[in-house]
């Protein structure tokens, strides 16, 4: 019997979720996200999928979070006309983040486009339109926890609560064999902590002949901390903000994180643990997902809490584009959340690009930033970013809170494996980046699982799991880019640090006969390479952007 796995997304990095399991009867596919991160990586977005949509017989989804889900209305644009299964939360999340998705791609299209225009250069098509996102939910299929179904010829399946976002799930798959028990397969989706405000612990049966496990915080302690310890360090992180007499900006994404933040933003407030002010939500989707998790409320931890929190004269909303616009006339301590939490996209690169020059504004993340964010390049301490083709110079006060990710760390997720065993044959580690891969299977190799039963696969790899344990299919396709690419910084955001570091030496020269001399020896540089590589042509050329994307 043939039984394959490729791993077409979340192999060394966090994002692009997206697995094919095949049989000689059928194919599902597991997840259909979206990359995020350097250039490199996003373009993946606009490339044709590695498999036909078409030829597809069901898929299956672990939770709504857009690294899981971003590509689904590309899949069904191109053709794929089966249902997609899914928890009756994550159906509910999908119907207004899909769609959102779908708006922000025009929106960001149609912006570049005009800038486009402008310099001579074509236009671009987005990955898919607003109308493809609501073709695309009419495909969702809800599926209650813990009840088998049967979305393909010879496979079952079932959810367990993941305990990281409402309606996420691991997914418990088991492949008919002639005359042998079933394979039984585990995807993990993505694990939450233990002490979530909202969602209750993950849950999942034990012993597997193959698991696969996501290792986002892989070898990393984040140290437990109480609901009251976490509303402690907010509450000093406001204290200061508000004694800048700025705003404070809290880049976070719209569904279950901003309700997490804003329910302990009142909480301190109200108990005086932090000074009062106003709390803007500038998300239309964070606003529409907050009505969802009142409609889910007796399925949450706290939600009696949550609902509470929004019925507060301090939390404030806004809809319309004006009125996100209006929130830079605002003087004195606010605090204003927007999406996205990476600052890759949406409302909140706007209120970045107003603010983060202002030494009064403090700049709070409260989730993980993948590597080539603008997030990410905040968090490093960078002094000048580029945001919608302008540069910015950093002053704000940039903070993290780790307390309130999604993503068990590093202890949580061994004990999360050590509750699954055994696992028979393989072990395959994904959805995080290398070095906190490496980290995970050192602490559990041996101990938990066997060194020679833990993979970590690379981006497109195909692997069979027909016999012992999983063996890499060699030639099955070529990889759509190199492996050294994967989840790191590229050429792009190389060339952007350069000409960042440039217009700030050049600002910082004595004398203009200085600021000669530098330019006369980049120029010499240039029109002297490497030998080996092509002669450069030193005159203007069209800079190279990713399909849709803008240069910021």
């Amino acid at each position: 019997m043939t039984l394959k796995l490729s791993f077409h997304g979340a192999a060394r990095t966090v994002t692009g979720s997206c697995y094919l399991l095949e049989t000689d009867q059928t194919r599902v596919l597991i997840d259909c996200g979206m990359f995020q991160g350097s250039k490199t990586m996003s373009e993946l977005n606009y490339r044709p999928f590695p498999f036909e949509p078409k030829s597809l017989d069901a898929m299956l989804l672990t939770h709504a979070h857009i690294d899981h889900t971003g590509v689904i209305p590309k899949l069904t644009k191109h053709g794929y006309a089966g249902k997609i299964h899914c928890t009756p939360g994550t159906v509910d999340l999908c119907q207004i983040m899909l769609p959102d998705s779908g708006f922000i791609q025009e929106s960001d299209v149609r912006n570049l486009n005009e800038r486009n225009a402008r310099k001579g250069l074509p236009t671009v098509e987005p990955i898919y339109t607003l109308d493809d996102a609501m073709e695309a939910i009419k495909h969702l299929s809800p599926v209650e926890y813990e009840t088998w179904i049967t979305p393909a010829k010879g496979i079952r399946a079932r959810y367990w609560n993941a305990g990281h976002l409402l309606g996420s799930a691991s997914i418990e798959v088991e492949v008919e064999q002639p005359n042998k028990n079933p394979v039984r397969i585990l995807f993990s989706g993505d694990i939450g902590p233990d002490n979530k405000l909202l969602e209750r612990d993950p849950i999942s049966p034990v012993s597997w002949d193959y698991v696969i496990c996501e290792s986002t915080y892989g070898g990393k302690d984040r140290f437990e901390r109480s609901l009251e310890k976490r509303r402690e360090i907010l509450a000093n992180e406001v204290k200061d903000a508000a004694a800048k007499g700025g705003v404070m900006l809290i880049p976070s994404f719209a569904v279950e994180r901003t309700q997490e933040v804003v329910t302990d933003l009142v909480y301190i407030m109200d108990h005086k643990l932090a000074p009062q002010g106003n709390i803007f939500i500038d998300s239309p989707l964070a606003n529409k997902a907050t009505a969802i998790f009142r409609k889910h409320a007796a399925e949450l931890e706290n939600g009696a809490d949550l609902a509470k929190a929004f019925n507060s004269p301090l939390v404030k909303s806004t809809e319309s584009v004006e009125e996100s616009k209006g929130l830079n006339n605002f003087s004195g301590f606010h605090i204003v959340i927007s999406a996205s939490g990476m600052a890759e996209a949406g409302r909140i690169r706007h209120h970045l690009k107003n603010r983060l020059w202002q030494k009064s504004t403090t700049v709070l993340f409260v989730g993980y930033q993948g590597t080539g964010t603008l997030g990410a390049m905040l968090m490093a301490g960078e002094k000048h970013v580029k945001i919608m083709g302008e540069e910015i110079a950093v002053a704000a006060t940039i903070r993290n809170i780790e307390d309130y990710s999604g993503h068990a760390d590093g202890p949580e997720l061994e004990a999360w494996i050590s509750k699954r065993l055994p696992i028979a044959r393989t072990l395959f580690l994904t959805h995080g980046e290398e070095e906190r891969q490496i980290a995970l299977q050192d602490s559990i190799k041996g101990r938990l699982v066997p060194d020679d039963r833990i993979i970590r696969p690379a981006l497109d790899e195909t692997y069979d799991l027909s016999g012992d344990s999983a063996k890499l299919i060699g030639g099955t396709m070529k990889p759509r880019i190199d492996q050294g690419a994967v989840a790191k910084l590229d050429w792009h955001n190389d060339a952007q640090s350069i000409v960042l570091d440039l217009h700030d030496t050049l600002a910082k020269a004595a004398t203009d006969k200085d600021r000669a001399v530098i330019l006369r020896r980049i120029k010499q540089a240039i029109a002297t390479p490497d030998s080996n590589l092509p002669p450069l042509n030193t005159q203007r050329r069209r800079p190279y952007r990713a399909r849709g994307f803008d240069e910021g």
